[in-house]
């Protein structure tokens, strides 16, 4: 009998946990960013401007020395545009990393970070604007280079 509930607690807490990273999966699948669409980038422009800009800048340059740590052991924001490295990372990464954060997104809730999640400020659709704006302003070869990953 004891063996018959431990299996079916088993069964369960597998099936829950397929359910969640299924659930997860798919919703990553699913993101296409649209930097071909003047009102999602408009959009994304916009929310740029206030939720973003105040750490990787006006014109997408980052901070100054973002490669090297502060003296608190933190990454100083990136540049998001060509200069920096966020089109090496496909659009369901950018996707998690804005809406999770760092920590959640790598799976380290120690991990330092100035970066926010975005989960209970922006609406997905409102990232994918955000993300598909700051693709706009890259290069057509780094956006190509991009849509391949």
């Amino acid at each position: 009998m004891r063996r018959s509930l431990i299996a079916g607690a088993s069964v369960l807490a597998a099936g829950a946990i397929w359910f969640v990273v299924a659930d997860r999966t798919a919703e990553a699948e699913s993101i296409q960013l649209r930097p071909n669409s003047p009102d999602v980038v408009a959009q994304g422009a916009e929310i740029y401007a206030t939720a973003c800009a105040s750490c990787h800048g006006a014109d997408l340059e980052g901070q100054p020395n973002w490669r090297s740590r502060n003296a608190d052991g933190r990454l100083p924001a990136p540049p998001h545009d060509a200069s920096g490295h966020t089109w090496h990372h496909d659009a369901t990464a950018l996707f998690q990393l804005t809406k999770l954060g760092v920590a959640e997104m790598i799976g380290d809730p120690g991990y330092a970070s100035d970066m926010p999640a975005f989960a209970d400020t922006l609406t997905d659709a409102e990232i994918v604007a955000v993300l598909s704006y700051i693709k706009s302003t890259w290069p057509s070869d780094i956006r190509a280079r991009h849509d391949g990953l």
